[in-house]
């Protein structure tokens, strides 16, 4: 948990924060906890935060994962819907993980449906930047066989799905849909598909909307490059759009149609020819990847804390000490609840059922 004073410790040893450095004298004041991987402290009066992160979901060391974060705020950034990167803090004893200088970006939450719109616009213009070179990636993930990417995310998480007693019902609904992702997968092996700089962690309340009706992504831990349709299925399906209070709303099926709808007119002919094909199918395999994470985090928030041992090996750690104890019990019920076999059948309709959400968009 952020001791304030611990944080103050190690911004004394930085110049930044002391003499006439830019930083100097400005009083901390942490922000509310919303997320499990990172606590935010505003910098009064500079208009940045500290963003500090308490573990790395890809399990990265600390020098590493905060490489990787520097990045994906620089790289976002350049599409004018990311804050500006004002620099990093390296790892040290008081701050084990280092943290970065972020641009605040001053808004409000968004509403839904009101501001799909908005987050969709954000999407096309983080999309449509220039893919660098192969060998300019690093060191962001690349997944140049996007579909292949996303599965193996998918597998590493059911692993954990025997652990995590599930009930008999939602095991066998999820069983079914990962021998659709693994039969999907080879009939598709092969096929050119598009890939772009993703956002990854697009749920909405990872975004701001500024007084300009411009939607801003504020958590780009875990930017890449892969599969567009993974961020528009994971903006807008049911276990994102109503995972943080203050953006709770459940989409119909129309709201979500709508969306891509202003999506694919944001990209363009060109963009949408590509991504057509792999639009509802991708979104399928992120139904999979968001619900195998609830069965991995219910297993694994029940550990205790990393042994130092482990920590010098992986930084990832979601055991319940490292959150805020009413944060975790948020968590905890909205997974529980994604797990209940009637959650699972309803985000299953949108493909199982008709109308499909492929007929509502008119692919």
């Amino acid at each position: 948990m952020l001791e304030v004073a611990t944080l103050a410790k190690a911004l004394a040893r930085d110049r930044r924060f002391v003499g006439t450095g830019r930083f100097a004298g400005a009083a901390l004041e942490p922000l509310v906890v919303k997320g499990l991987a990172h606590d935010h402290v505003r910098l009064r009066g500079s208009g940045c935060l500290l963003r500090i992160p308490k573990q790395s979901q890809f399990g990265y060391r600390a020098a590493e994962n905060l490489a990787y974060q520097a990045t994906c705020f620089e790289r976002v950034a350049a599409s004018g819907h990311g804050p500006q990167l004002h620099g990093t803090l390296p790892p040290s004893d008081d701050l084990p993980m280092g943290a970065l200088l972020v641009e605040e970006i001053v808004g409000r939450p968004p509403r839904l449906p009101d501001d799909l719109a908005a987050l969709a616009g954000a999407m096309a213009r983080v999309h449509a930047l220039p893919l660098p070179s192969v060998e300019a990636r690093a060191p962001l993930e690349d997944h140049r066989d996007p579909l292949a990417g996303a599965l193996a995310e998918v597998d590493r998480q059911a692993a954990y799905l025997q652990e995590g007693h599930l009930p008999a019902e939602t095991a066998a609904q999820l069983a079914s849909e990962l021998a659709w992702a693994h039969d999907f997968a080879a009939r598709m092996s092969g096929r050119q598909q598009p890939i772009a700089l993703v956002l990854t962690d697009t749920h909405p309340g990872n975004f701001l909307i500024r007084e300009t009706g411009e939607a801003v992504i504020v958590d780009l831990e875990k930017a890449l490059y892969g599969a567009p349709a993974i961020d528009l299925a994971h903006a807008t399906v049911y276990s994102s759009t109503t995972w943080d209070s203050e953006v709770d709303a459940a989409l119909s099926l129309g709201q979500v149609a709508d969306f891509y709808r202003a999506y694919l007119a944001a990209a363009g002919p060109e963009a949408t020819a590509r991504l057509r094909p792999w639009l509802l199918p991708l979104r399928r395999i992120l139904v999979l990847r968001a619900l195998t994470w609830c069965a991995k985090w219910a297993v694994l928030h029940r550990a205790s804390g990393l042994a130092d041992k482990q920590r010098a090996a992986s930084t990832e750690d979601w055991s319940a000490e490292n959150s805020d104890p009413a944060l975790i019990a948020h968590v905890g019920e909205r997974v529980v609840h994604y797990l209940d076999p009637a959650t699972v059948r309803q985000m299953r309709g949108e493909w199982l059922d008709r109308p499909s959400l492929e007929s509502s968009i008119g692919l």
